[in-house]
């Protein structure tokens, strides 16, 4: 949108916001007439004091006219106490309105688009932006009133000493004014991009957060930064650059307008006495100029040239229409057509199938997995077993959709795994066609029933609900947590609790693939076997990262990595085809 139709958007929304606060207004106006009266007795009363008094040879004449202008600087202190307390009764309903219409908005995006309900750029707005635009209305109300005020006492009392006074000083001001309002739009665009690069960065980190750790231990954090956050940054230093040099700009015009008209006031006094106008009245002149309006007016180019170009591009975002209601699901029947003629079913895809998948992170990165072909039947039940880092884990990563291939194909249910955007995937609305369990259990603050059934799209009645946790051994915690309606704090429960509770859910996932990394090392062996035995008797693929071997014993097949080399088959084949695997289940019979 253009820089006008940002100013109309925010002034419209603006007045509408004034006018429902017309009686502070006033309040506000009331308080600061009284810095208008303290304005034009500091230079006035200086004037006569000189004039009058000192020149004169009448010092109790200055003497009391100086008390006059000690008298106006309390009327200034008094007007000050009084400004600030109705300044809260504008800047506090302001916050508090950006705060519910950030909320209403992330709330109505996330109903039209339930992908971008983890959405991080709406914490930007609702924390940083709300005390960004609270902090500038208020600075800016006060400065502008302040220098409003202040410049009508000190314009009338230049007028009242000697109006010639009014040729010499207002085309500086004039001349640094104009100066300054050049660089506003430019600078309301580079903030404005700021802020743009600002939301990006802070929804790119929130989506690497939760995978930090991951990230870390598999040593991709050099091509994570590189793929999108460094850019991030680089174009944050740029804007910054821009603004930077912007700002040298406002400056050079706030010495002209706040500097300029006192040297032509000194320079001009020899000939405005020549004129006739007292040495009192150029005194007087010179205060109302260093005291008064000239650090009033610089203020209010300070706060206007920061403040005001941050308000205006701030209150912009939170003027965003919000987001239009979900389209009806349903759509309107379709004309009938005659039937086609039945054709042979077409053989189910298979649930998982990896095609010469080369993975490593980062183009001279050694590969974690190098040629790995793989194809997992519809209901089958897969154990992935090898050494700690070996790259199981980058293995599910790659399923799930969370990792791009380096080289060959991934695909789920017939389709990529990672799905292009807007169609699911990483960023975007959940892939219903596979839960995936990793091994730090999400368990989050809620009910018990709402923990169990998160991943479902509806309602789920009580008594599946309840089959499920029986079906995985969960009944009796769910019970000791107190039944399906109970908070659940995640900090009171023990990793294997939370595990456990995770499980459950995966159990009452629609999705047809399961992936378990390791989701079951916090739990017994006992529970850890119930549990698996209950998920691949649940419909559809179970892919279980293996914490112990008795987990491969029960797969259908088992998947040996070693190194880049991959082998597969049943847990009676193997041992005779993987040295690694003999190993594995040498020492696994010895701690039997």
């Amino acid at each position: 949108m253009s820089e006008y139709g940002t100013w109309r958007r925010v002034s419209r929304e603006g007045r509408r916001f004034l006018r429902g606060r017309s009686r502070t207004l006033r309040r506000l106006a009331l308080w600061s007439l009284l810095e208008s009266a303290h304005t034009f007795l500091g230079g006035y009363a200086v004037a006569r004091a000189l004039d009058d008094g000192f020149l004169a040879g009448r010092t109790g004449t200055g003497i009391g006219w100086l008390v006059v202008a000690g008298g106006g600087a309390l009327l200034g202190a008094l007007a000050l106490r009084g400004v600030f307390g109705g300044l809260a009764d504008l800047v506090e309903p302001l916050r508090d309105g950006l705060v519910r219409r950030s909320v209403r908005q992330a709330i109505g995006r996330a109903v039209a688009d339930p992908g971008r309900a983890g959405d991080t750029g709406a914490v930007s707005r609702l924390t940083q932006q709300t005390e960004m635009a609270r902090d500038s209305f208020a600075g800016l109300v006060l400065i502008a009133r302040s220098f409003v005020f202040t410049a009508l006492g000190a314009l009338l009392g230049l007028a009242a000493l000697a109006p010639v006074l009014l040729v010499l000083v207002l085309p500086a001001l004039i001349l640094g004014t104009v100066a300054f309002l050049a660089t506003l739009h430019p600078m309301a665009r580079v903030q404005r991009a700021a802020l743009d690069a600002d939301e990006a960065l802070s929804a790119r980190a929130g989506e690497l957060a939760a995978g930090l750790r991951d990230v870390v231990a598999c040593g991709g954090g050099a091509i994570v930064a590189g793929a999108g956050v460094e850019p991030l940054i680089a174009e944050q230093e740029r804007l910054t650059g821009r603004l930077a040099r912007w700002t040298a700009l406002r400056t050079l015009a706030l010495g002209v307008a706040g500097r300029l008209p006192v040297v032509v006031l000194l320079a001009g006094t020899p000939w405005l006495l020549g004129r006739g106008v007292s040495a009192g009245a150029v005194a007087g002149a010179l205060t109302y100029l260093v005291q008064s309006l000239l650090p009033a007016l610089d203020a209010l180019m300070t706060a206007v040239g920061a403040a005001g170009t941050r308000l205006l591009v701030v209150l912009d975002r939170f003027c965003d229409p919000e987001p239009a209601a979900q389209q009806p699901i349903l759509a309107p029947p379709a004309p009938s057509a005659p039937p086609a003629p039945s054709a042979p079913p077409a053989p189910p895809a298979p649930a998982v199938e990896l095609r010469r998948v080369r993975f490593a992170y980062g183009p001279r990165a050694h590969p974690v997995i190098d040629g790995l072909d793989l194809v997992v039947g519809p209901g089958e039940h897969l154990a992935v077993v090898g050494p700690s880092g070996i790259g199981k884990s980058t293995l599910t990563a790659l399923i799930a959709g969370l990792l791009p291939p380096g080289r060959g194909t991934v695909r789920v249910a017939g389709a990529p795994a990672r799905r292009a955007p807007g169609h699911g995937g990483p960023g975007h609305s959940p892939d219903v066609r596979r839960t995936l369990l990793p091994q730090q259990a999400y368990v989050f603050t809620g009910t018990v029933r709402e923990n169990l059934t998160h991943l479902c799209p509806g309602p789920v009645p009580r008594g599946e609900v309840e089959r499920a946790t029986a079906a995985l051994g969960a009944d009796a915690l769910v019970a000791r947590l107190g039944g399906l309606d109970a908070a659940v704090d995640p900090g009171r429960l023990t990793p294997g609790e939370r595990q456990h509770l995770a499980l459950a859910a995966a159990y009452l996932s629609p999705a047809p693939l399961l992936l378990l990394d390791e989701a079951t090392c916090h739990l017994d062996p006992r529970t850890e076997e119930r549990a698996e035995r209950a998920l691949a008797e649940r419909p559809g693929t179970l892919v279980v990262v293996a914490h112990r071997i008795s987990s491969a014993v029960r797969a259908d097949r088992v998947l040996v990595l070693d190194g880049t080399r991959a082998v597969c088959g049943t847990h009676a084949e193997l041992p005779d085809r993987s040295p690694l695997y003999r190993e594995l289940v040498g020492l696994w019979n010895a701690q039997g």
